[in-house]
């Protein structure tokens, strides 16, 4: 067996092995996460009834189902799918986990969609969640309160504004850089600036559905208005990134 073959072989075993304990995974998360809801529900005598749980789903699905099912669209060609696996589970994804994926990305020059930026993906997440995992024993649990206790208060109320903006900024930045698409940049940007400017204060009720709206009409305009190429001369994947 040659060394490409061998490569093929692993991935091929990797991709087996992901497609079994990724949903299982993820299923037993989610069973455990609804265990404390259940156990309100029909162990402990508060009156609440299957009408309430009902309503609360729904409140909950209003909210929360247009970015169930933008999230996993704009994630996925960043990440690859074993990594989706692990981000979904952690949480945290647009301001930790896909932060480190895209810098690791970029540093070690591998194409977003590869199955070598795959990889690095999960790798950047597991880098990431243990760097989270230490700064929050040491500096949450065993400093925290001492730490917050010696900030000046105006430090706090920056942090608090800022940190955010922060990081998303630097990620967009990163985004931008390791895409090398000046024309889907320009779509993205364009797309934000008359979702946010123009059509949210003219119909406020898109507020809700805003990132879907961008998202979406993003990649259709970016198929729509892509560089027709003949296929016989588009040049093929990086040897290096499609390991």
């Amino acid at each position: 067996m040659t060394t490409t073959e061998s490569h093929v072989a692993q991935l091929a075993r990797f991709d087996r092995t992901t497609a079994f304990w990724g949903p299982a995974t993820m299923g037993a998360a989610a069973l455990i996460s609804l265990a404390a809801a259940a156990y309100l529900l029909f162990g402990t005598g508060l009156g609440i009834t299957v009408s309430d749980v009902a309503i609360a789903a729904g409140a909950v699905l209003g909210t929360f189902a247009i970015i169930a099912l933008v999230e996993p669209i704009a994630y996925f060609p960043t990440l690859g799918r074993s990594a989706m696996y692990q981000a979904f589970m952690i949480g945290n994804i647009s301001n930790k986990l896909l932060p480190a994926a895209v810098i690791a990305q970029a540093r070690l020059d591998a194409r977003p969609g590869t199955r070598r930026a795959e990889l690095v993906a999960g790798s950047a997440i597991v880098g990431a969640v243990l760097v989270h995992l230490t700064s929050l024993v040491l500096f949450v649990g065993l400093l925290g309160t001492w730490l917050v206790s010696q900030l000046p208060a105006g430090v706090i109320a920056v942090t608090q504004t800022y940190i955010l903006p922060a990081v998303l900024g630097a990620v967009l930045l990163q985004v931008i850089v390791s895409a090398r698409s000046a024309r889907i940049t320009v779509i993205a940007l364009a797309v934000a600036a008359v979702m946010n400017f123009v059509l949210v204060p003219l119909i406020p009720p898109l507020g809700y559905a805003s990132t879907a709206i961008a998202v979406i009409s993003t990649v259709i305009l970016a198929w729509v208005l892509r560089r027709r190429t003949d296929p016989s001369t588009t040049p093929t994947e990086p040897e290096g990134d499609a390991r």
